[in-house]
């Protein structure tokens, strides 16, 4: 890609009068075009369909974009909390299933059993959660019932059918922000956290990583070529073992349930039309194999699609990961693989792009260099002041929702 950059052009109108008057045009928005979609370190997805659709195997694809590792049978039996619910101020459980329950405890009651419950719900009503000053306020609502409970920091959910609680295998959906998602495994607990401010709570789902977790995660196509899926399934498990057994206070969990780990949608992924069931087997096909180095589980980070060469963390975070490196990354600049990817444009408003350099305004930006992946290495902002401020490419790229740090400016070249 050319480099290329805008140039604010200053239009002077100049009077009889002693002094001139300068007027300054501000850019209300920045255009940009690329190729790529994500950070590029690790396996390209995009790549992985390409070369698994010209006969190459999981293996082949994992050792061609990780460096120096290897692929082992490892213990993956550990139980993983997945936040699937952030900052949230209500959410709501409901069971379609007939005869399934839902029981609510005080607590974090772990995995003691035993403990009698606050309430059951059944499916003929639904348990809602509210804020209430610095605690989560449960009420159970059945028809134009509601039934309050005292508000509290933590509570347990469980429902029927798993290893928590014995009865019919229940199917609970969490309702969200928004979004709504089933699950079927392991038990969820809401805490309540402070951030700045405020209250907020927290939901987690506690499941085995083996296979309560890594069916649910939702990272790639079911219909894609098994050889892809199975790359995806073993760097998948690979990532979340390099986590697990770390509880982050932010999110209670191991793991986040979005894209700041893995999307995990829980059974909502097995549900998925005619191919639901072709990921869960082929999670199931793969149990244990993981990608290491010197014996140790990689964060075997993924991405969807590059410029044509993969990215270092070293480029795009500034922290060695040894087993990440630039390779050529052809399936990515296949139109027929990745029609939306190859190329993309998008503008930008000049407000998000002060907000990304913290700077009153932005004037005009310069791309300063790039990395031999060619994604944007640094890119320099001048605000009306004079002020510049530089950010790397893929700061930039996170900060603006860009889709890749493989861009140029689209403006006045050098």
């Amino acid at each position: 890609m050319r480099r290329l950059s805008f140039t604010l052009a200053l239009i002077f109108s100049f009077a009889l009068a002693p002094l001139a008057t300068f007027a300054l045009d501000t850019p209300t928005t920045f255009a940009f075009h690329g190729s790529g979609y994500g950070h590029g370190v690790g396996l390209s997805q995009m790549g992985a369909k390409s070369m698994a659709l010209a006969g190459a195997t999981s293996d082949e694809i994992l050792q061609y974009y990780f460096k120096d590792i290897s692929i082992d049978a490892l213990d993956d039996s550990q139980i993983l909390r997945v936040n699937v619910g952030h900052m949230l101020r209500v959410a709501r459980f409901s069971t379609a299933t007939a005869e399934g329950v839902i029981e609510l405890f005080d607590g974090d009651i772990s995995d003691k059993s035993g403990i009698s419950p606050l309430s059951t719900i059944d499916n003929k009503g639904y348990l809602r959660f509210t804020m209430a000053g610095s605690n989560a306020l449960p009420k159970i609502v059945v028809g134009n019932s509601v039934t309050e409970f005292k508000s509290g920091k933590i509570f347990t959910i469980r429902w029927s059918g798993t290893r928590y609680l014995a009865g019919v295998d229940s199917v609970v959906t969490l309702s969200q922000s928004g979004v709504t998602n089933k699950y079927r495994y392991g038990q969820m607990q809401l805490k309540v956290v402070k951030s700045g401010a405020n209250y907020y709570f927290e939901i987690t789902n506690s499941v085995r990583l083996a296979d309560e977790y890594l069916w649910g995660v939702s990272e790639m196509p079911s219909y894609w070529p098994i050889a892809a899926l199975e790359a995806q399934a073993i760097a998948s498990r690979s990532y979340a073992l390099s986590k697990a057994g770390i509880i982050r206070k932010a999110c209670d969990c191991d793991l986040y349930g979005k894209f700041n780990d893995q999307v995990f949608i829980g059974y909502s992924k097995e549900l998925e039309k005619k191919y639901g069931q072709v990921w869960k087997s082929t999670v199931t096909n793969t149990t244990g194999l993981t990608i290491t180095q010197a014996g140790i589980p990689i964060t075997a980070y993924f991405f969807s699609s590059s410029g044509g060469k993969t990215e270092s963390a070293l480029n795009a975070w500034g922290s060695e990961r040894e087993y990440t490196q630039i390779v050529d990354d052809p399936g990515s600049l296949d139109v027929a693989l990745n029609p939306n990817y190859v190329a993309w444009d998008r503008e930008i408003s000049a407000q998000v792009i002060a907000s990304a350099f913290v700077l009153p305004d932005v004037i005009s930006l310069e791309i300063l260099g790039r990395n031999e992946s060619g994604t944007v290495s640094e890119i320099r902002a001048t605000s009306s002041s004079g002020a510049q401020a530089i950010l790397s490419g893929e700061k930039f790229r996170s900060k603006t929702k860009i889709p890749s740090a493989w861009f140029d400016l689209i403006g006045v070249q050098n």
